[in-house]
């Protein structure tokens, strides 16, 4: 087994407090993660929440709008999709796929029920439960 465990967190940056705070409470309030640990104020506001198996760090420093970048989307192991997608529709965010059944082509095949939404920064979020 190699010296890496597994992914430790994914980092949301935001533009501003405002938008910083929408996050916080769309990832606390909506996701129901909980929020581990925060630090700094107001552009300089920052939070650790966690998962069972990783975290999701978010900043409120980001120096202008972010495209979507090098990360196709940030993907939740979830034990209900289509709960989290009324979650999500309910505090008016977008479900742009899903839910829905899908059966990986790998081997040995791999069915999971998916979905995505955005999140307040515009990022995508996979919502993945296997079967």
């Amino acid at each position: 087994m190699g010296n890496i465990k597994g992914l430790h967190h994914a980092a949301i940056k935001l533009c501003g407090e405002e938008e910083y705070k929408k996050a916080v409470a769309f990832y606390r309030d909506v996701l129901g993660l909980e929020v581990l640990r925060e630090w700094g104020e107001g552009e300089n506001s920052a939070c650790m929440l966690g998962t069972v198996h990783g975290r999701v760090e978010l900043f409120a420093n980001a120096e202008s709008d972010l495209p979507q970048g090098s990360i196709r989307h940030l993907a939740f192991d979830v034990r209900d999709t289509d709960a989290l997608c009324e979650a999500v529709k309910a505090a008016g965010y977008e479900v742009f796929d899903g839910p829905r059944d899908v059966m990986i082509p790998s081997r040995p095949p791999y069915p999971a029920r998916i979905a995505f939404c955005r999140g307040p920064a515009g990022e995508e979020i996979e919502f993945f439960c296997e079967k």
